[in-house]
């Protein structure tokens, strides 16, 4: 691709493509032409030229004049097939659908290895935060260790705000959602899943494993009372919702979960919508990448990063990618990554409960401390981490799991 003036169409105008819009607009050095955006709803105003706006995919992927696609839709099978599409005849994409992408990836990849086209979604994962590049380019040999982070910026503002206020969850994620820091249907968010997608994609970059979400575990936020916020704060501890990726020794360990958080942890001080990321290697040590996680801006400038990047052909490697495919083959080992995921360990966890029959799915192994008052019962207990996926799809509303450092 060319260094000159880019022809650009947007599927989806929302908040991301109207953040894109204005970045664009204002940059000083960047010049391309949003030669059409397709959008669903006829009935909003927009507020762009209604010549730029068209109703009807086919407008943009029959075209034979875009050099870059960029998706930002939320409809998880409809993005699949307008990226698949503009691959398939060549055209570089970019997309900021993190669902999408994690529970695509295998087949994404595929097409751009047979089309030698790009597919690059740095908006897809940390917001503001140049992560996925830095995994590609700054880590690309280094013998990483773990990843962990706060990845999403609604709940992140949901717990700094409970712990500062003194308020409980549902007062705290109405006016968040009054406010626009959470969306109306909040869960993908609360439960852990923005998270999970997010982690999916780093673990790929960070290791080289491919994973589809439902085979990693995800619980969240969505049952958290004040009461938890301040066993937290007794201990001088954070709770935060923290997506984790490790090797070990010769798998690895992929979660995401609510974690306790100690002051000298650098996700400490990681607070509202700002989202931070961990990176510890074998060679470089920790490393904490910080910066907004959320927001028309900030993700509209990851994705103007993106398209730049496709001026000078880039592409991701997939170096970690690569190398664990190879030696995987020289073991003679078939199939998916599944078997590479480490789920028979166990984890110290705090649980809070209404009864005690509400454990029984659980493998507790050691219980450590229990508490019990007519307001909250909790227990300190180590788990058998596989017995924790019982409760992803049907965690009640009384329980709440929390990983103890």
């Amino acid at each position: 691709m060319s260094n000159d003036k880019l022809s650009v169409a947007l599927f989806g105008f929302g908040c991301v493509g109207q953040g894109l819009y204005d970045v664009l607009n204002h940059s000083e050095v960047f010049q391309a032409d949003i030669a059409r955006i397709c959008v669903k709803d006829p009935a909003k105003e927009r507020r762009v030229a209604a010549s730029l706006i068209t109703f009807d995919k086919e407008d943009i992927l029959n075209r034979n004049d875009i050099d870059v696609v960029v998706e930002m839709i939320t409809d998880t099978e409809e993005a699949y097939r307008i990226v698949s599409r503009a691959l398939g005849s060549g055209v570089n994409v970019v997309s900021a659908s993190k669902k999408m992408l994690a529970t695509y990836f295998s087949e994404l990849h595929e097409l751009q290895e047979k089309n030698g086209t790009a597919l690059i979604y740095e908006g897809s994962a940390g917001g503001s935060i140049p992560i996925i590049r830095t995994l590609e380019e700054y880590y690309d040999n280094e013998l990483l260790s773990s990843i962990r982070g706060i990845l999403n910026g609604t709940t992140n503002y949901i717990l700094t705000r409970m712990e500062l206020e003194g308020r409980d969850y549902g007062e705290v994620l109405k006016d968040a959602q009054q406010n626009g820091f959470a969306e109306a249907d909040p869960w993908s968010d609360v439960a852990g899943y923005d998270t999970l997608y997010k982690t999916l994609l780093l673990s790929i970059h960070a290791f080289g494993i491919v994973l589809k979400p439902d085979e990693v575990l995800n619980l969240g936020i969505q049952n958290i009372s004040f009461a938890d916020i301040r066993y937290a704060r007794e201990k001088g501890l954070r709770i935060r919702l923290i997506g984790f990726a490790a090797k070990a020794g010769d798998k690895f360990r992929i979660y995401v979960l609510p974690h306790f958080v100690k002051p000298d942890d650098e996700l400490y001080k990681v607070q509202y919508e700002y989202n931070g990321i961990e990176v510890e290697g074998a060679y470089s040590c920790k490393q904490t990448f910080t910066g907004k996680g959320a927001g028309s801006h900030p993700t509209g400038s990851a994705v103007l990063s993106d398209i730049s990047a496709l001026t000078y052909n880039y592409k991701y490697a997939y170096k970690k990618l690569n190398k664990l495919r190879r030696q995987r083959h020289e073991q003679g080992q078939t199939g998916n990554d599944l078997s590479l995921l480490d789920k028979d360990f166990t984890l110290k966890v705090y649980i809070r409960f209404k009864s005690k029959d509400e454990l029984a799915r659980l493998d507790i192994r050691h219980v450590e401390e229990e508490y019990r008052s007519p307001e909250v019962n909790f227990i300190i207990a180590e788990v058998g981490f596989s017995s924790l996926y019982a409760l992803r799809d049907d965690i009640g509303q009384n329980l709440f799991v929390c990983v103890v450092a």
